[in-house]
């Protein structure tokens, strides 16, 4: 719910679509301070979520993943590269694509979709854990 809201904010108020990588990648740029300090508020407002948390609960939240750190990594990897390669990410093509009925981004979701039920299927019945 917050990503939604948080990405037609972003439309109504600067124009801009709400995605992750695109903001992320904009934020190493350093082409414009007005655009930077965005990009900033946007990537700190995103990582501020457990600290929000922490102050109302007193407590962070419980992460239990049934996989190692380096999966964890490779994974980060893979999608970084697939985001990379697709021109964007879930929630700049799953969310506000979509929203917007952009047929590229119905694609891009599709292939996203497709290629973690394949990967969830291939780990769990193929591999093992």
């Amino acid at each position: 719910m917050l990503i939604g809201l948080a990405a037609v904010l972003l439309m109504a108020l600067h124009g801009r679509i709400l995605g992750a990588t695109g903001i992320l990648n904009g934020l190493l740029r350093f082409d414009s301070p007005a655009d930077w300090r965005l990009r900033a508020a946007l990537v700190v407002g995103m990582a501020a979520g457990p600290l929000v948390y922490l102050l109302s609960t007193d407590r962070l939240p419980a992460v239990d993943l049934p996989i190692s750190n380096a999966a964890i990594f490779l994974g980060g990897l893979i999608v970084g590269v697939g985001a990379s390669y697709g021109g964007g990410c879930t929630s700049g093509h799953g969310v506000c694509g979509n929203a917007r009925f952009s047929r590229r981004s119905m694609v891009a979701t599709a292939c996203f979709m497709l290629s973690a039920f394949a990967t969830v299927f291939v780990l769990r019945h193929v591999v093992g854990s």
